[in-house]
């Protein structure tokens, strides 16, 4: 992902700013993904794992990049709550 864009790209909630996820959050995202433990916001499961993301400052909340294009929509943020061994 192109820095200067996430240096500019912020949570649409709680407006923190976004850093891209490390391989072990997105290892232990994606695990609890597969085990079908990951709702997104708005209630949906989340069945495809992902293969970039974004996490809050706070990293509480999670938000899919597909193709590049970062999608915040507020939605479709996943809660690292769900995910028990997510690394704080």
């Amino acid at each position: 992902m192109d820095r200067k864009l996430l240096d500019i790209l912020c949570c649409p909630t709680s407006k923190q700013p976004l850093a891209l996820l490390g391989s072990a959050e997105l290892a232990a995202l994606n695990a609890a993904i597969a085990a079908g433990a990951v709702t997104r916001a708005d209630g949906s499961p989340q069945a495809e794992p992902l293969a970039e993301g974004l996490v809050t400052r706070d990293r509480k909340q999670v938000y899919r990049v597909e193709d590049g294009i970062p999608v915040l929509l507020a939605d479709e943020a996943l809660a690292t709550a769900q995910v028990a061994d997510f690394p704080r």
